[in-house]
Protein backbone atom coordinates (compact mmCIF):
# COMPACT_ATOMS: atom_id res chain seq x y z
CA UNK A 1 0.00 0.00 0.00
CA UNK A 2 1.09 3.32 -0.89
CA UNK A 3 -0.14 6.21 0.29
CA UNK A 4 0.78 9.00 -2.61
CA UNK A 5 -2.06 11.15 -4.07
CA UNK A 6 -1.79 14.41 -6.59
CA UNK A 7 -2.85 17.76 -4.81
CA UNK A 8 -5.99 19.08 -6.22
CA UNK A 9 -7.44 22.79 -6.78
CA UNK A 10 -3.90 24.64 -5.51
CA UNK A 11 -1.73 25.98 -8.16
CA UNK A 12 1.40 24.05 -8.82
CA UNK A 13 4.24 24.93 -6.58
CA UNK A 14 1.78 26.55 -3.58
CA UNK A 15 2.00 25.70 -0.02
CA UNK A 16 0.04 26.93 3.23
CA UNK A 17 3.20 29.07 3.88
CA UNK A 18 2.91 31.01 0.23
CA UNK A 19 -0.66 30.83 -0.36
CA UNK A 20 -2.37 34.11 -0.93
CA UNK A 21 0.93 36.02 -0.68
CA UNK A 22 2.12 37.99 -3.92
CA UNK A 23 5.86 36.63 -5.23
CA UNK A 24 8.59 38.68 -3.15
CA UNK A 25 6.49 39.75 -0.37
CA UNK A 26 7.15 38.59 3.49
CA UNK A 27 5.41 38.64 7.01
CA UNK A 28 7.72 41.75 7.39
CA UNK A 29 6.06 43.66 4.68
CA UNK A 30 2.83 42.03 4.39
CA UNK A 31 -0.03 44.76 4.49
CA UNK A 32 2.31 47.96 5.10
CA UNK A 33 3.18 50.71 1.90
CA UNK A 34 6.82 51.12 1.12
CA UNK A 35 8.88 53.07 3.57
CA UNK A 36 6.11 52.63 6.18
CA UNK A 37 7.36 51.67 9.72
CA UNK A 38 5.33 50.56 12.83
CA UNK A 39 6.23 53.81 14.30
CA UNK A 40 4.85 55.80 10.99
CA UNK A 41 2.05 53.41 9.95
CA UNK A 42 -1.64 54.32 10.37
CA UNK A 43 -4.03 52.36 11.76
CA UNK A 44 -8.01 52.99 11.47
CA UNK A 45 -9.23 52.64 15.35
CA UNK A 46 -11.45 49.87 14.42
CA UNK A 47 -8.56 47.49 12.87
CA UNK A 48 -7.28 45.07 15.16
CA UNK A 49 -3.14 45.16 14.76
CA UNK A 50 -3.06 41.29 14.17
CA UNK A 51 0.63 39.62 15.09
CA UNK A 52 2.23 38.78 12.01
CA UNK A 53 2.01 34.75 13.11
CA UNK A 54 -1.72 34.94 13.04
CA UNK A 55 -1.02 34.38 9.07
CA UNK A 56 -0.21 30.87 10.54
CA UNK A 57 -2.77 29.89 12.50
CA UNK A 58 -4.48 27.27 10.13
CA UNK A 59 -6.79 25.62 12.69
CA UNK A 60 -8.15 21.75 12.47
CA UNK A 61 -10.50 20.54 10.68
CA UNK A 62 -10.85 17.69 13.05
CA UNK A 63 -11.50 19.91 16.20
CA UNK A 64 -13.52 21.83 13.74
CA UNK A 65 -15.92 18.75 13.16
CA UNK A 66 -17.12 18.71 16.49
CA UNK A 67 -18.89 21.86 15.86
CA UNK A 68 -20.04 21.26 12.77
CA UNK A 69 -21.90 17.98 13.75
CA UNK A 70 -23.42 19.59 17.02
CA UNK A 71 -25.30 22.54 14.74
CA UNK A 72 -26.75 18.97 13.07
CA UNK A 73 -30.36 18.13 13.92
CA UNK A 74 -30.48 15.53 11.74
CA UNK A 75 -29.10 11.57 13.19
CA UNK A 76 -25.44 10.89 12.04
CA UNK A 77 -23.37 8.15 12.38
CA UNK A 78 -20.20 10.06 13.39
CA UNK A 79 -16.72 8.50 11.64
CA UNK A 80 -14.82 12.10 12.31
CA UNK A 81 -14.01 12.38 16.10
CA UNK A 82 -11.25 10.18 16.99
CA UNK A 83 -12.84 9.92 20.49
CA UNK A 84 -13.21 6.67 22.35
CA UNK A 85 -16.48 5.01 22.54
CA UNK A 86 -18.43 6.93 25.28
CA UNK A 87 -19.92 3.66 26.41
CA UNK A 88 -15.65 2.42 27.31
CA UNK A 89 -15.71 5.65 29.05
CA UNK A 90 -15.14 4.44 32.83
CA UNK A 91 -17.24 7.11 34.52
CA UNK A 92 -18.50 5.02 36.93
CA UNK A 93 -15.14 4.45 38.68
CA UNK A 94 -13.91 7.88 38.08
CA UNK A 95 -16.92 9.13 39.86
CA UNK A 96 -16.08 7.00 42.87
CA UNK A 97 -12.45 8.03 42.68
CA UNK A 98 -13.65 11.49 42.51
CA UNK A 99 -14.94 11.01 45.97
CA UNK A 100 -12.20 9.67 47.52
CA UNK A 101 -9.39 11.89 46.16
CA UNK A 102 -11.46 15.30 45.28
CA UNK A 103 -10.31 16.73 48.91
CA UNK A 104 -10.00 20.56 48.72
CA UNK A 105 -6.57 20.55 48.00
CA UNK A 106 -7.18 19.32 44.88
CA UNK A 107 -8.82 22.63 43.69
CA UNK A 108 -5.34 24.15 44.62
CA UNK A 109 -2.34 25.04 42.22
CA UNK A 110 -0.12 22.00 41.01
CA UNK A 111 3.42 21.60 40.50
CA UNK A 112 3.94 22.50 37.29
CA UNK A 113 6.35 19.47 36.36
CA UNK A 114 3.27 17.45 37.93
CA UNK A 115 1.71 15.89 40.62
CA UNK A 116 3.50 14.05 42.58
CA UNK A 117 1.03 11.26 43.22
CA UNK A 118 0.44 10.89 39.26
CA UNK A 119 4.05 10.75 38.39
CA UNK A 120 5.14 8.36 40.89
CA UNK A 121 1.45 6.21 39.73
CA UNK A 122 2.46 6.59 35.98
CA UNK A 123 6.51 5.77 36.59
CA UNK A 124 5.23 2.54 38.11
CA UNK A 125 2.86 1.57 35.46
CA UNK A 126 5.39 2.40 32.54
CA UNK A 127 7.89 0.29 33.92
CA UNK A 128 5.60 -2.48 34.02
CA UNK A 129 4.69 -2.41 30.12
CA UNK A 130 8.26 -2.15 29.23
CA UNK A 131 8.69 1.68 28.89
CA UNK A 132 10.78 2.38 31.75
CA UNK A 133 11.69 5.88 32.37
CA UNK A 134 12.67 8.11 35.19
CA UNK A 135 11.15 11.37 36.53
CA UNK A 136 13.78 13.72 35.22
CA UNK A 137 12.80 13.08 31.92
CA UNK A 138 8.77 13.43 32.48
CA UNK A 139 6.62 16.48 32.70
CA UNK A 140 2.40 16.26 32.69
CA UNK A 141 0.59 18.31 30.27
CA UNK A 142 -2.71 19.24 29.25
CA UNK A 143 -3.17 16.38 27.33
CA UNK A 144 -1.32 15.75 23.82
CA UNK A 145 -1.43 19.05 22.04
CA UNK A 146 0.33 20.80 24.65
CA UNK A 147 3.23 18.31 24.46
CA UNK A 148 3.25 18.87 20.67
CA UNK A 149 3.02 22.68 21.16
CA UNK A 150 5.58 22.66 23.77
CA UNK A 151 7.90 20.78 21.49
CA UNK A 152 7.65 23.06 18.69
CA UNK A 153 7.92 25.91 20.55
CA UNK A 154 11.22 24.70 22.02
CA UNK A 155 12.54 23.38 18.44
CA UNK A 156 10.82 25.00 15.64
CA UNK A 157 11.99 28.40 13.98
CA UNK A 158 10.38 30.20 10.97
CA UNK A 159 11.41 28.55 7.93
CA UNK A 160 12.75 25.35 9.74
CA UNK A 161 12.02 22.11 7.98
CA UNK A 162 9.99 19.82 9.73
CA UNK A 163 9.27 16.31 8.28
CA UNK A 164 5.90 14.56 8.39
CA UNK A 165 4.62 12.01 6.96
CA UNK A 166 1.91 12.07 4.71
CA UNK A 167 -1.22 11.80 5.64
CA UNK A 168 -0.94 12.85 9.40
CA UNK A 169 -2.79 14.26 12.28
CA UNK A 170 -3.86 18.01 11.24
CA UNK A 171 -3.44 19.31 14.75
CA UNK A 172 -0.04 18.13 14.73
CA UNK A 173 0.96 19.89 11.44
CA UNK A 174 -1.04 23.55 12.69
CA UNK A 175 1.17 23.00 15.68
CA UNK A 176 4.18 23.03 13.16
CA UNK A 177 3.03 25.97 10.75
CA UNK A 178 1.68 28.30 13.93
CA UNK A 179 5.57 28.37 14.60
CA UNK A 180 6.99 29.51 11.14
CA UNK A 181 7.86 26.02 10.12
CA UNK A 182 8.04 25.06 6.55
CA UNK A 183 6.57 21.27 6.24
CA UNK A 184 7.66 18.59 3.63
CA UNK A 185 5.43 15.48 3.22
CA UNK A 186 7.00 11.91 2.82
CA UNK A 187 5.20 9.12 1.84
CA UNK A 188 3.63 5.85 3.83
CA UNK A 189 3.13 2.61 2.81
CA UNK A 190 1.70 -0.53 5.16
CA UNK A 191 4.84 -0.23 7.63
CA UNK A 192 4.44 3.26 8.17
CA UNK A 193 6.46 6.37 6.55
CA UNK A 194 8.73 5.38 4.19
CA UNK A 195 11.98 5.95 5.76
CA UNK A 196 14.43 5.10 3.34
CA UNK A 197 12.46 7.58 0.89
CA UNK A 198 13.83 10.71 3.47
CA UNK A 199 17.37 11.25 2.31
CA UNK A 200 16.43 11.68 -1.61
CA UNK A 201 13.68 14.23 -0.35
CA UNK A 202 16.33 15.89 2.06
CA UNK A 203 18.68 16.57 -0.96
CA UNK A 204 16.02 17.49 -2.99
CA UNK A 205 14.91 19.96 -0.02
CA UNK A 206 19.06 21.66 -0.04
CA UNK A 207 18.54 21.69 3.77
CA UNK A 208 18.26 19.29 6.91
CA UNK A 209 15.29 19.04 8.83
CA UNK A 210 15.50 20.36 12.49
CA UNK A 211 12.70 17.61 13.23
CA UNK A 212 10.41 14.95 12.66
CA UNK A 213 7.03 14.06 13.44
CA UNK A 214 5.78 10.55 13.28
CA UNK A 215 3.23 8.85 14.93
CA UNK A 216 4.58 5.33 14.94
CA UNK A 217 1.62 3.40 16.39
CA UNK A 218 -1.59 2.88 14.53
CA UNK A 219 -1.16 6.32 12.88
CA UNK A 220 -3.46 8.96 12.58
CA UNK A 221 -5.47 8.50 10.07
CA UNK A 222 -3.81 5.60 7.99
CA UNK A 223 -4.17 3.43 11.12
CA UNK A 224 -0.92 1.33 10.20
CA UNK A 225 2.68 1.16 12.54
CA UNK A 226 6.07 1.75 11.53
CA UNK A 227 8.36 -1.30 11.27
CA UNK A 228 11.00 -2.00 13.54
CA UNK A 229 13.76 -1.39 10.71
CA UNK A 230 12.20 2.02 9.69
CA UNK A 231 12.23 2.98 13.77
CA UNK A 232 15.97 2.39 13.59
CA UNK A 233 16.95 3.32 10.36
CA UNK A 234 15.08 7.15 11.40
CA UNK A 235 16.94 6.88 14.62
CA UNK A 236 20.05 6.59 12.60
CA UNK A 237 19.44 9.65 10.13
CA UNK A 238 18.50 11.74 13.02
CA UNK A 239 21.80 11.18 14.43
CA UNK A 240 23.63 11.65 11.33
CA UNK A 241 21.45 15.36 10.22
CA UNK A 242 21.05 16.45 14.60
CA UNK A 243 17.16 16.30 13.69
CA UNK A 244 14.62 15.45 16.49
CA UNK A 245 12.43 13.26 16.46
CA UNK A 246 8.73 13.94 17.71
CA UNK A 247 7.49 10.72 18.57
CA UNK A 248 3.73 11.13 18.75
CA UNK A 249 1.75 8.25 20.66
CA UNK A 250 -1.22 8.43 21.41
CA UNK A 251 -2.42 4.75 20.40
CA UNK A 252 0.26 2.46 21.46
CA UNK A 253 -1.27 0.76 24.42
CA UNK A 254 -4.29 0.15 22.17
CA UNK A 255 -3.07 -2.95 20.33
CA UNK A 256 -5.58 -5.63 19.77
CA UNK A 257 -4.15 -7.76 17.59
CA UNK A 258 -0.26 -8.80 16.35
CA UNK A 259 3.17 -7.84 18.09
CA UNK A 260 3.60 -4.83 20.41
CA UNK A 261 7.32 -3.07 18.09
CA UNK A 262 9.74 -1.45 20.41
CA UNK A 263 9.70 2.39 21.14
CA UNK A 264 12.00 5.11 20.20
CA UNK A 265 12.88 5.56 23.25
CA UNK A 266 13.26 1.36 23.67
CA UNK A 267 15.45 1.57 20.59
CA UNK A 268 17.82 4.37 21.94
CA UNK A 269 17.16 5.06 25.87
CA UNK A 270 17.84 8.68 26.85
CA UNK A 271 18.51 9.88 23.16
CA UNK A 272 18.68 13.60 23.46
CA UNK A 273 17.03 13.61 19.77
CA UNK A 274 13.92 12.02 21.05
CA UNK A 275 10.96 13.97 22.19
CA UNK A 276 7.78 11.86 23.15
CA UNK A 277 4.16 13.24 23.44
CA UNK A 278 1.77 10.83 25.41
CA UNK A 279 -1.99 10.66 26.34
CA UNK A 280 -4.39 9.77 28.48
CA UNK A 281 -7.31 10.68 26.05
CA UNK A 282 -7.36 7.79 23.63
CA UNK A 283 -6.76 5.13 26.53
CA UNK A 284 -9.33 6.76 29.25
CA UNK A 285 -11.14 9.80 28.29
CA UNK A 286 -10.38 13.10 26.08
CA UNK A 287 -11.86 15.11 28.82
CA UNK A 288 -9.14 14.51 31.37
CA UNK A 289 -6.92 16.53 29.35
CA UNK A 290 -4.07 14.91 30.85
CA UNK A 291 -1.07 13.78 29.02
CA UNK A 292 2.82 13.70 29.46
CA UNK A 293 6.25 14.37 27.50
CA UNK A 294 9.31 12.10 28.08
CA UNK A 295 12.22 14.43 26.71
CA UNK A 296 15.97 14.39 27.69
CA UNK A 297 16.57 15.43 31.40
CA UNK A 298 18.32 19.13 30.10
CA UNK A 299 15.25 19.94 28.39
CA UNK A 300 13.03 19.31 31.22
CA UNK A 301 13.54 23.11 32.76
CA UNK A 302 12.64 24.46 29.32
CA UNK A 303 9.46 22.61 29.13
CA UNK A 304 8.39 23.63 32.61
CA UNK A 305 9.22 27.30 31.18
CA UNK A 306 7.23 27.16 28.62
CA UNK A 307 4.09 25.19 30.23
CA UNK A 308 4.83 28.05 32.86
CA UNK A 309 3.87 30.39 29.83
CA UNK A 310 0.49 28.59 28.79
CA UNK A 311 -1.08 27.45 31.73
CA UNK A 312 0.87 26.99 35.19
CA UNK A 313 -0.57 23.48 35.46
CA UNK A 314 -2.09 20.66 34.64
CA UNK A 315 -6.01 20.24 35.77
CA UNK A 316 -5.43 18.81 39.60
CA UNK A 317 -8.73 17.50 39.83
CA UNK A 318 -7.79 15.20 36.89
CA UNK A 319 -4.27 14.39 37.94
CA UNK A 320 -5.24 12.79 41.37
CA UNK A 321 -8.08 10.61 39.40
CA UNK A 322 -5.31 9.33 36.75
CA UNK A 323 -3.08 8.75 39.59
CA UNK A 324 -5.71 6.98 41.34
CA UNK A 325 -7.22 5.02 38.50
CA UNK A 326 -3.69 3.76 38.07
CA UNK A 327 -2.81 3.08 41.48
CA UNK A 328 -5.84 0.62 41.78
CA UNK A 329 -4.63 -1.47 38.48
CA UNK A 330 -7.74 -0.25 36.82
CA UNK A 331 -5.97 1.04 33.79
CA UNK A 332 -4.70 -2.57 32.60
CA UNK A 333 -8.06 -3.95 32.56
CA UNK A 334 -9.59 -1.32 31.41
CA UNK A 335 -7.09 -1.40 27.88
CA UNK A 336 -7.46 -5.22 27.89
CA UNK A 337 -11.68 -4.59 27.51
CA UNK A 338 -10.95 -1.30 25.09
CA UNK A 339 -9.40 -4.02 23.41
CA UNK A 340 -11.99 -6.43 23.04
CA UNK A 341 -14.40 -3.91 22.03
CA UNK A 342 -12.20 -1.83 19.23
CA UNK A 343 -11.54 -5.23 17.35
CA UNK A 344 -14.89 -6.36 16.40
CA UNK A 345 -15.77 -2.88 15.75
CA UNK A 346 -12.48 -2.11 13.21
CA UNK A 347 -14.01 -6.05 11.53
CA UNK A 348 -17.33 -4.52 10.81
CA UNK A 349 -16.40 -1.63 9.37
CA UNK A 350 -13.62 -3.51 6.76
CA UNK A 351 -16.90 -6.19 6.23
CA UNK A 352 -19.17 -3.45 5.57
CA UNK A 353 -16.69 -1.76 3.38
CA UNK A 354 -16.82 -5.23 1.33
CA UNK A 355 -20.42 -5.62 0.99
CA UNK A 356 -21.43 -1.97 -0.04
CA UNK A 357 -18.31 -1.16 -1.78
CA UNK A 358 -16.53 -4.19 -3.40
CA UNK A 359 -13.61 -3.59 -5.29
CA UNK A 360 -14.26 -0.15 -5.45
CA UNK A 361 -12.90 0.98 -1.60
CA UNK A 362 -9.67 -0.49 -0.04
CA UNK A 363 -8.93 -0.01 3.61
CA UNK A 364 -5.91 -0.27 5.37
CA UNK A 365 -5.79 -3.06 7.99
CA UNK A 366 -4.66 -1.81 11.43
CA UNK A 367 -3.83 -3.75 14.51
CA UNK A 368 -5.01 -0.99 16.99
CA UNK A 369 -5.95 2.53 17.67
CA UNK A 370 -9.01 3.81 16.03
CA UNK A 371 -8.92 4.45 12.40
CA UNK A 372 -9.24 3.16 8.77
CA UNK A 373 -7.82 5.10 6.13
CA UNK A 374 -10.67 4.30 3.18
CA UNK A 375 -9.58 5.07 -0.47
CA UNK A 376 -12.07 4.70 -3.42
CA UNK A 377 -11.14 3.15 -6.59
CA UNK A 378 -12.09 2.84 -10.23
CA UNK A 379 -12.48 4.97 -13.22
CA UNK A 380 -16.25 6.47 -12.44
CA UNK A 381 -14.84 8.10 -9.11
CA UNK A 382 -13.54 11.95 -10.06
CA UNK A 383 -14.35 13.51 -7.21
CA UNK A 384 -12.70 14.58 -4.36
CA UNK A 385 -14.11 13.21 -0.81
CA UNK A 386 -14.06 16.87 0.24
CA UNK A 387 -16.94 17.34 -2.39
CA UNK A 388 -18.58 14.55 -0.78
CA UNK A 389 -18.75 15.39 2.39
CA UNK A 390 -21.52 17.38 2.19
CA UNK A 391 -23.98 15.10 0.23
CA UNK A 392 -22.48 12.25 2.79
CA UNK A 393 -23.46 14.75 6.27
CA UNK A 394 -26.70 15.02 4.25
CA UNK A 395 -26.86 11.23 4.20
CA UNK A 396 -26.16 11.22 7.68
CA UNK A 397 -22.69 10.20 7.68
CA UNK A 398 -19.45 12.17 8.81
CA UNK A 399 -15.70 11.53 8.20
CA UNK A 400 -12.57 13.28 7.83
CA UNK A 401 -11.98 14.65 4.24
CA UNK A 402 -8.29 12.96 2.86
CA UNK A 403 -7.23 16.64 1.88
CA UNK A 404 -8.23 17.93 5.35
CA UNK A 405 -5.02 15.51 6.11
CA UNK A 406 -2.54 17.20 4.12
CA UNK A 407 -0.91 20.66 3.89
CA UNK A 408 -0.83 20.35 0.28
CA UNK A 409 -4.42 19.14 -0.24
CA UNK A 410 -3.32 15.50 -1.58
CA UNK A 411 -5.64 12.46 -1.15
CA UNK A 412 -8.85 13.74 -2.79
CA UNK A 413 -9.31 9.97 -3.29
CA UNK A 414 -9.37 8.83 0.58
CA UNK A 415 -10.71 9.54 3.48
CA UNK A 416 -10.03 9.03 7.61
CA UNK A 417 -12.84 6.43 9.13
CA UNK A 418 -12.95 6.39 12.74
CA UNK A 419 -14.67 2.69 13.84
CA UNK A 420 -14.03 2.97 18.02
CA UNK A 421 -16.75 5.08 18.48
CA UNK A 422 -19.75 3.43 17.27
CA UNK A 423 -21.04 0.12 17.33
CA UNK A 424 -21.21 -2.54 15.15
CA UNK A 425 -24.89 -1.90 13.95
CA UNK A 426 -24.10 1.81 13.51
CA UNK A 427 -21.36 1.13 11.87
CA UNK A 428 -23.00 -0.95 9.68
CA UNK A 429 -25.59 1.87 8.92
CA UNK A 430 -22.96 4.91 8.31
CA UNK A 431 -20.98 2.39 5.88
CA UNK A 432 -24.59 2.44 3.90
CA UNK A 433 -25.21 5.87 4.23
CA UNK A 434 -21.59 6.53 3.01
CA UNK A 435 -22.76 4.02 -0.03
CA UNK A 436 -25.75 5.90 -1.01
CA UNK A 437 -23.76 9.62 -1.03
CA UNK A 438 -21.19 7.88 -3.47
CA UNK A 439 -23.98 6.76 -5.42
CA UNK A 440 -25.51 10.29 -5.73
CA UNK A 441 -22.06 12.19 -6.37
CA UNK A 442 -21.22 9.90 -9.31
CA UNK A 443 -24.66 10.96 -10.50
CA UNK A 444 -24.38 14.31 -9.69
CA UNK A 445 -21.22 14.79 -11.77
CA UNK A 446 -22.69 12.57 -14.45
CA UNK A 447 -25.72 15.21 -15.28
CA UNK A 448 -23.34 17.74 -14.51
CA UNK A 449 -19.40 17.45 -15.74
CA UNK A 450 -18.30 21.25 -14.61
CA UNK A 451 -19.46 20.06 -10.97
Amino acid sequence: MSMTASTRGRSAGSTPATKGRSAGSTPATKGRSAGSTPATQGRSASSIPWALRTDKLVGSVIDSSTSLLAAQKHDIVRFAMGSPAAETVPAAAFTEIAGSVLTADAFDYGATEGDPGLLDALLSYLDSVGEPTTEDRVVITSGGMQGLDIACKLLVDPGDLVIVESPTYTNGTATVLSYGGDILEAPMDSDGLIVEALPELVERAGRLPKMIYVIPNFQNPSGVTMSLERRKLLIELAHRWGSVILDDDPYGLLRFSGDPIPSFGTLSPNDPLIFSVRTFSKMIAPGLRVGWVDAAPEARQLIVNAKQAMDTCTNLPGQRMVAEYIRRGLLDEHLRSLASVYLPRKIAMQNSIAEHFGESMSTTDPEGGFFLWATLRGNDVDFSTQDLFETALAEGVAYIPGPALSVGGKFHDSLRLCFASSTPERIEEGIRRLAVAVEKSKHLLASDPTR
